[in-house]
């Protein structure tokens, strides 16, 4: 199948071009400036023209923070690997990066082999693992160096959750020091559980019940503390860090000291971070359950930082940490007890569009809002030149993106499987026209074309940021 995209903009992190792209089979072949000779000549042999004028043609997003089918709480992640990367594909994400779970006293390829079982065979888009380590040991760190060479670059560990994550800053200087030697990246939850299990049991012992309570327990400077905690232990381990899910101004601001003393730290922040806020956790009655996740939404403030971060790269990723839960029968599960509430929102279909504000707003270029949403990802998790760029060689993973449409947020038209929207009634700028994953059309004319077990497990190379 050879599909020509023709009178588009093509818009890469590196700038923009009115140009047409070839795709033949899964992979972009050619791009040609618009009205060539040579771009011309390739309509008469084209199966498939997919007419983009006025639209962007961007690189498929990737979302490097995804928890599908994530036990927790008594409970199940509401999306599972066909749903979610379903959801995803609608909003122009064509590559999820997903998190394996290695239980306590198990090992870590049984955590990964778990995962892969339930990820193979029914993915609608290409997608790939981290491995999150719960038990950190001599057999768990020799099992690093054998799945770093099966593409598993990248280890998360917890400084929350005591019980269930949580490790020690020596277990976790253990498994720093073992991804120096590697080259993996550590990805960490940086708070301070063992701070938040002490002021979650006083409000509770205080009658404090209500979802809000999940913010007030689990402060801004907890966060800020673990992640210059993590930062030294990495800086002691001579190993790359990767803070995910950054929520607030203290915490950014020890990245922004370490990036600038030239250390090898990243970090990401979520559209929950950025569009949403404490005010929202404090909806009356029990709506604020709806919006508990960790780290917790924050004050308007921070999320002011947070934008202020992505236009000047000291925060180099947007993901969604999307770990969706229906707000009937299991967020009510922490009725009368906010600590009972599973923690996690859904926002894997709309990831690109909320960003895409920031383009609408001025705050970013349309070339920062591909390069946060796709290029950077892939770069950050070894998978560029093959996914974030359309470029010849590169995966046929391609978003066309009116940047002039408009669209409302509801959970009666997303596709994921909660049911309710973080993002409910939010009128946004920008809507996924069609999307191509490794060249076969999956979105378009607002349909899904697509199928489960289209997608393929991404076996990835190292971080390419590393200095």
């Amino acid at each position: 199948m050879r599909t020509l995209i023709s009178g588009g903009t093509v818009v890469n992190s590196s700038g923009s071009l009115e140009a047409d792209v070839l795709v033949d089979g899964e992979k972009i072949v050619a791009i040609g400036a618009r009205g060539s000779e040579v771009s011309l000549g390739w309509s008469e042999g084209a199966d498939r023209i997919i007419d983009a004028t006025g639209r962007l043609v961007v690189p498929g997003g990737i979302d490097g923070h995804t928890h599908m089918e994530m036990p927790f709480g008594g409970t199940f992640a509401i999306d599972t690997f066909e749903s979610g990367t379903i959801a995803a594909a609608w909003g122009g994400t064509t590559s999820i990066i997903d998190f394996a779970i290695q239980s306590k006293g198990a090992s870590l390829r049984e955590g990964f082999e778990s995962w892969s079982e339930k990820a193979a065979g029914s993915c609608a888009i290409d997608y790939g693992f981290h491995m999150i380590v719960s038990d950190v040991n001599e057999s768990s760190l020799k099992e690093m160096d054998q799945l770093v060479d099966e593409g598993i670059t990248s280890f998360k560990l917890f400084m929350a959750y005591p019980g269930v994550f949580y490790s020690t800053d020596g277990e976790i200087l253990q498994a720093m020091q073992r991804a120096a030697g590697n080259g993996a990246t550590i990805m960490m939850h940086a708070e301070n559980g063992i701070a938040i299990d002490v002021l979650v049991a006083q409000a509770l012992a205080r009658g404090e019940s209500d979802p809000r309570f999940h913010g007030l327990t689990r402060p801004s400077l907890l966060e800020g503390e673990a992640t210059h905690r993590a930062i030294q232990l990495a800086k002691v381990a001579g190993a790359p860090l990767y803070i995910v899910h950054l929520s607030a101004s203290e915490a950014l601001d020890e990245v922004v000291r370490a990036r600038d003393a030239g250390g090898n730290v990243f970090a990401e922040t979520c559209p929950q971070y950025l569009f949403l806020s404490e005010a929202d956790l404090a909806r009356e009655g029990f709506e604020g359950a709806k919006y508990v996740c960790s780290p917790p939404l924050r004050s308007v403030e921070h999320s002011h930082d947070l934008w202020r971060g992505l236009r000047t790269n000291d925060l180099s990723v947007v993901s969604t940490d999307h770990c969706p839960f229906c707000f009937k029968e299991q967020k009510e599960l922490g009725r009368g007890d906010f600590s009972k509430i599973p923690n996690g929102l859904p926002g894997v279909e709309h990831r690109m569009d909320l960003i895409f504000q920031g383009v609408v707003s001025g705050q970013l270029s349309v070339e920062r809002w591909v390069e946060i949403t796709s290029t950077t990802p892939a770069r950050m998790f070894g998978l560029f030149p093959r996914k974030g760029v359309i470029a010849p060689g590169a995966d046929g993973d391609i978003v066309i993106y009116d940047p002039a449409a408009t669209q409302t947020i509801s959970a009666a038209t997303h596709h994921m499987a909660a049911d309710y929207s973080a993002y409910e009634g939010m009128t946004l700028t920008g809507r996924v026209e069609s999307v191509l994953s490794r060249g076969t059309v999956v979105i378009e004319e607002g349909a899904f074309f697509g199928r489960p077990g289209h997608g393929c497990f991404l076996e990835r190379s190292t971080n390419q940021y590393l200095v």
